[in-house]
């Protein structure tokens, strides 16, 4: 006998439903690479120059031994740590998967480490992320969503932007009956400068679907995120 998946979002949300839910990302923002190929950049050589220029605003001497060859080394590294400005996250998911058996309970994928640079400081913030979601007949490949979070962890982000993305991305494109993602971080711009509270964890959570509409399922998302994880 074939299983029947239904969609457990109400047809038509109330008043105060709409007014609880979460403002929505524009779909520029996560179903396409940020930099288009025709769209103007710098060359190589003034990136390197810029360089130069703020090691000399520090009170470097550029022309030492050390230095000589650093311009070079930090816009290579920036095309590494910014990579996902170039890649697309809708053809990350794009590829799915229908024998599922019938499969109607949500998808975890815990403990997805990531490394991102905070667009106010552009200084790193890393930790984990912990996303769920609730399939309609198909499935995505769980690489996929470590992936997916590695697009939006190279660009310069806020925490609470980079958690709404994920959601976004997945709940448009795999059009699931809910998401849930829960991102756990330490920021270096508050531990090594400004209060330098070394430790300090910050959350941020994004439920989309049967996820925001059920407290039940959130409760049991988060059980199953801290209570058999640690």
């Amino acid at each position: 006998m074939d299983a029947a998946i239904k969609s457990i979002r109400p047809s038509k949300p109330s008043d105060k439903q709409l007014e609880s839910r979460p403002a929505e990302l524009d779909p520029a923002e996560f179903l396409a690479a940020a930099v288009r190929a025709d769209q103007p950049r710098p060359a190589r050589a003034e990136a390197e120059a810029a360089v130069k220029t703020l090691l000399a605003y520090i009170g470097e001497n550029t022309g030492r031994e050390g230095l000589l060859d650093t311009p070079r080394r930090v816009v290579e590294a920036f095309d590494e740590l910014y990579q996902g400005y170039h890649q697309c996250p809708a053809e990350v998911l794009d590829r799915t998967f229908g024998e599922t058996a019938g499969y109607d309970d949500f998808v975890l994928v815990r403990d997805i480490e990531f490394t991102s640079q905070c667009e106010h400081h552009m200084m790193p913030f890393y930790g984990r992320a912990h996303i769920a979601y609730t399939p309609v007949e198909r499935v995505v490949g769980l690489s996929k969503l470590a992936r997916l979070t590695d697009i939006f962890a190279r660009r310069l982000q806020t925490q609470e932007h980079l958690t709404a993305q994920i959601a976004a991305a997945i709940d448009e494109i795999l059009k699931p009956r809910g998401v849930a993602v829960l991102i756990e971080a330490e920021h270096t711009c508050m531990s090594v400068r400004g209060v330098a509270k070394h430790g300090a964890s910050t959350f941020t959570s994004r439920y989309t679907g049967m996820f925001r509409d059920n407290p039940a399922e959130q409760a049991r998302f988060l059980s199953m995120v801290r209570g058999m994880t640690r």
